[in-house]
């Protein structure tokens, strides 16, 4: 049947009848705790099937970006679970690589962000790899990634400004002006661990068995901990047109809005997540599509357009060797959303990317 609290009419003339919010918590440390039960073991080469989508919608200029890297690159798998000194710490996962940027004031740090995040990203793993391999104490995973996210974004937020990344190095031409920013949520997927980076309101969703869970949350303004650390830097929320740093930003972290330093930070919100055999789907997406569609709506008609699709065409796969291009299911729900969320009066550039965490869909 259609998901519950969406009309058919909404979902355009290609559905028949035939075919037929959670908000996100306060705190990850209870979801960090609530999805590591129920192990899953997948090969470790195994490939997502993933769709995305990115549309200008009602807005005159687009300024997101999006991005999907399948076998992007081998990371130990002691990085993601075992610690440096397990039987597996020379052995390699294979990580797949995909992320949303919303940009704001201009298209130019979306656009870098598509093009240079990942790259920044290996740069850093590899550096965290020899360290983590040659440690002699015992080290947390998490923790671990969390430097390498935060080391990545703010390495990357300096070269949008120009900076310098090391002392002895000659500042080059900013890459925008000062104005100009996004937000970035990036997920590395591999075939026992999501690890997820988040820095503004573009979000992240885990659809386990009928639960979406939120794996990141909104960096807003008024939230009651980033206005406690704005205004612990000297800075103010003002609440005109919504709450917003300073009256004009209304995120409170991006990547470039150099104007608004050190009240507006690039420092992301990072977790790690074991994979379960429930696992259907992940959602990466801008506010565009948030803004009018809850966690659990997105998730039921992602899941949905995806059986439909191989419904229809019995189960099999156009896509060639599997994750190479995008999946003609997952593309089909990443699109379904984004007109949904135009038709419901979203007046933003909506992107999406829909990942499809089942190894293989079983049809009756």
């Amino acid at each position: 049947v259609i998901p519950r609290n969406i009309d058919e009419s909404e979902l355009g003339k290609d559905v028949t009848v035939e075919e037929s919010d959670k908000t996100l918590s306060d705190s990850l440390i209870e979801v960090s705790q609530e999805i590591t039960t129920n192990k899953r073991k997948l090969p470790s080469n195994y490939v997502p099937l993933w769709g995305l989508t990115s549309i200008c919608g009602r807005r005159k200029e687009m300024e997101d970006s999006v991005v999907a890297l399948p076998r992007f690159l081998k990371i130990p798998s002691s990085m993601l679970d075992d610690g440096p000194h397990s039987s597996s710490a020379r052995k390699d996962s294979i990580a797949h690589v995909f992320g949303v940027y919303d940009g704001h004031g201009g298209c130019q740090v979306a656009n870098y962000c598509q093009d240079r995040l990942h790259l920044v990203l290996a740069e850093e793993i590899g550096i965290a790899k020899e360290n983590w391999l040659n440690e002699t104490e015992g080290c947390n995973s998490e923790e671990q990634w969390m430097r390498i996210f935060l080391r990545c974004f703010n390495k990357l937020d300096n070269e949008v400004g120009g900076f310098p990344v090391i002392a002895s190095e000659i500042p080059g031409p900013p890459i925008a002006p000062d104005s100009v920013g996004s937000t970035a949520v990036v997920a590395v997927v591999c075939s026992t661990h999501i690890i997820i980076a988040n820095c503004g309101d573009s979000r992240a969703v885990l659809y386990r068995g009928k639960v979406p869970i939120p794996l990141t949350i909104d960096h807003k303004p008024n939230s009651e901990d980033e206005c406690a650390r704005i205004e612990a830097a000297g800075g103010k929320v003002i609440k005109w047109d919504g709450y917003r740093v300073s009256g004009f930003l209304a995120v409170s972290r991006s990547i470039g809005d150099r104007y608004l330093r050190p009240y507006v930070i690039a420092d992301p919100q990072v977790m790690l997540v074991r994979r379960a055999r429930e696992d259907e789907c992940l959602i990466l997406a801008s506010d565009g599509l948030w803004d009018v569609m809850t966690n659990q709506e997105a998730c039921e008609l992602a899941r949905w357009r995806m059986l439909m699709w191989h419904k229809r065409n019995g189960g099999g796969d156009v896509a060639g060797e599997r994750g190479n291009g995008v999946d003609p299911a997952a593309q089909d729900a990443a699109d379904c959303l984004s007109r949904l969320a135009f038709q419901r009066g979203s007046g933003d550039n909506i992107s999406v990317v829909v990942v499809d965490l089942k190894s293989q869909r079983k049809f009756k």
